[in-house]
């Protein structure tokens, strides 16, 4: 099959490596199931596959391909945690409800992982590892960090030291970094069309190109028409993250599209070696720049920029082949083979939206910079909630559904986004700098002391103390115990112990001017 026309890709690097490209058909019948799912991402999929798995009947509802957006588009990461700093998390739930909430993203992770392995899913090749990396000198800030992931919530993470950091990844550009070891990265298309075939295994009814153009959420039998049929359902997930559009206005306006860019270049030969010896994910920002794995061998996966609106993303090569030269100039002339676009959803307070909106309507939504494990963990709390009338999902109703600010709010986050990116790189550059007069004032100091210590006069202990100074020989000189007596030296000062004095002056005579080394450094 022709993997370029089956993802809807525009021959992207996933589309190509795409191992079972599939098709599903469109509704086009009446259809009675127990919960029907909006959204054929890997939310919807997760929620679709729990749910049947549990013994309920599902149906999903795609308006074009199975993982078409961000969920096949994404760099695959899959790391425990939120789009939120958790301190943050931590300042707004307290510390007991803040711990809950990691845990649930880390099944998410696991979640991921053991799918994988159970399904045996083909073309997924989980990579080891993942390094949030910091561009600024903040090392007492990494400290606090991983002392609270490491002592408060048992993660495993490891502080790197800029050495190491540095001998990993061979940039200047990069100082301290947090290391997860656990974490991973995979082929999302991949394991998005691995999802689906394990959901329709489960009994889960997919159809594409079926876009739901409205809803009857009152009662119990709910209705949901398409373009060519009616689904009647007990309860509506929404998935459709940012295009729930007309089908729920007041839903999708709490929702902030972000649109980023993801490059992959050609093979770059033993060159990405020399610059990187690291397989697994990397993030030197926790915005939109930049995040990064290699893949295919000798490629490079680089993701970055990022934009309210959708752009056309060849305009983004050239923006993206300067970032990767201005954290690696070693590599050299890098030529970009393929790029594209995805859009995700973030809320304002950049949490996910997981939980019932009125009786039988629920939503899964607000995935954005942390989709993976969270879409993984969201797909689980609903099927419970759903089935088994579970309510862990209330452990996200302190973030409540915020209006986004339509037009406007994006406008705001788009001037934000650029204020964000140009104040980091301004700190990054005041962080290189003070690197580099650090390194300068050290390298003074140790030349002031070599010098010092080639111009220091050599002192010579025994039953006669003999100064000598090179190049000039000094004469010998006798010491006897008493009175004590102090020599004259061109520099310093001998007394019987061996102790270094001043001299003094002479009574009725200036002071003796000692010459001091010249010091150019």
């Amino acid at each position: 099959m022709d993997a370029k026309v089956e993802f809807d890709h525009a021959a992207d690097w996933y589309a190509r490596t795409a191992v079972a490209p599939r098709r599903w058909p469109s509704l086009t019948f009446e259809l009675d199931v127990d919960v029907c799912v909006i959204g054929g991402g890997l939310a919807g999929l997760t929620t679709a596959l729990e749910v049947a798995r549990r013994g309920w009947s599902v149906a999903v509802l795609e308006a074009r391909r199975i993982a078409w957006n961000a969920s096949g588009r994404n760099l695959g990461f899959v790391r425990p945690g939120f789009a939120q700093d958790i301190e943050k998390i931590v300042e707004r739930c307290g510390i007991d409800h803040a711990k809950i909430l990691w845990a649930q993203s880390e099944d998410g992770v696991e979640y991921i992982r053991n799918l994988v392995r159970d399904t045996g899913m083909p073309g997924v090749e989980m990579g080891q590892g993942w390094l949030d990396v910091s561009k600024v000198d903040n090392g007492d800030e990494l400290v606090r960090t991983v002392s609270l992931l490491g002592q408060e919530f048992g993660v495993e993470a490891e502080g790197w030291p800029t050495e190491r950091v540095r001998a990993t990844l061979k940039s200047d550009h990069y100082f301290h970094a947090i290391h997860y070891p656990r974490a991973f990265h995979i082929h999302p298309l991949n394991y998005a069309m691995g999802l689906a075939a394990a959901a329709e295994a489960a009994g889960v009814r997919i159809f594409e190109d079926s876009p739901a153009i409205s809803i009857d959420a009152d009662g119990v039998r709910k209705r949901i028409a398409t373009p060519s049929a009616r689904l009647r359902a007990n309860h509506i997930v929404l998935a459709g993250n940012t295009h729930l559009g007309r089908l729920n206005p007041a839903l999708a306006d709490t929702i902030l599209p972000m649109t980023t860019f993801a490059a992959v270049t050609q093979p770059l030969g033993g060159r990405i070696q020399a610059a990187i010896s690291y397989a697994g994910g990397v993030s030197d920002s926790h915005s939109a720049n930049n995040h990064y794995r290699i893949i295919g061998g000798d490629r490079l996966l680089w993701s970055g920029d990022s934009t309210t609106w959708e752009s056309n993303p060849r305009g983004h090569v050239q923006s993206l082949r300067r970032s990767i030269l201005q954290v690696y100039p070693q590599l050299g002339d890098v030529e970009i083979e393929s790029v594209w676009s995805g859009t995700s959803g973030f809320s304002v307070h950049r949490m996910p939206q997981i939980g019932e909106v009125s009786p039988g309507l629920w939503i899964a939504s607000a995935f954005g910079g942390h989709g993976l494990n969270t879409t993984a963990m969201a797909g689980g709390l609903l099927a419970r909630a759903i089935v088994e009338k579970d309510d862990s999902w209330r452990l996200f109703l302190p973030y409540d559904l915020v209006w986004a600010g339509g037009a406007f709010g994006r406008a705001i986050r788009q001037g934000m986004s650029v204020w964000s990116h140009r104040s980091e790189a301004i700190a990054a550059s005041a962080a290189r700098r003070r690197e580099k007069l650090r390194t300068q004032e050290r390298l003074r100091e140790e030349a002031a002391a070599a010098l010092t210590q080639l111009e220091e006069p050599e002192v010579v202990a025994g039953p006669a103390a003999v100064v000598t100074e090179d190049p000039a020989p000094v004469m010998p000189v006798t010491v006897t115990p008493l009175p004590e007596v102090v020599f004259e030296v061109p520099e310093t000062a001998v007394s019987v112990s061996g102790e270094s004095a001043s001299p003094k002056p002479k009574a009725g005579k200036p002071a003796r001017q000692t010459r001091k080394p010249k010091n150019d450094l």
